[in-house]
């Protein structure tokens, strides 16, 4: 017989929809770059070995050493986007995970 060895992926992806979404989504990223050491622009300055074992699980580093969110943030308008990207950890996203539809969509029912 042939055993097989698994790997479980150690990954979370966090996908932020709407106004709560969003809202709770800011919070848990600051609290989470907290814990893992880092400062509100994504670089660590932690003093504990612990806060680097496991942040490849939320976050992912880039080439300048810096920690980016693993998330996708969307809404229909882009009020409560903006107010991220305008935050004190705004330079911690990526532009790219930014996701909004044209203004004026909101409140459009089927």
């Amino acid at each position: 017989t042939t055993t097989q060895s698994t790997t479980m992926v150690r990954e979370i992806v966090t996908i932020q929809a709407g106004q709560c979404g969003n809202q709770v989504g800011e919070a848990f990223w600051n609290l989470a770059r907290q814990e893992h050491g880092l400062d509100e622009g994504g670089s660590y300055t932690g003093d504990k070995d612990y806060q680097l074992e496991r942040i490849g699980v939320f976050f992912r580093e880039s080439n300048d050493g810096k920690y980016t969110p693993t998330s996708i943030n969307f809404d229909l308008e882009p009020g409560v986007l903006d107010k991220i990207r305008e935050g004190p950890i705004k330079s911690m996203f990526s532009p790219d995970s930014f996701v909004h539809a044209q203004s004026g969509a909101g409140n459009n029912w089927a």
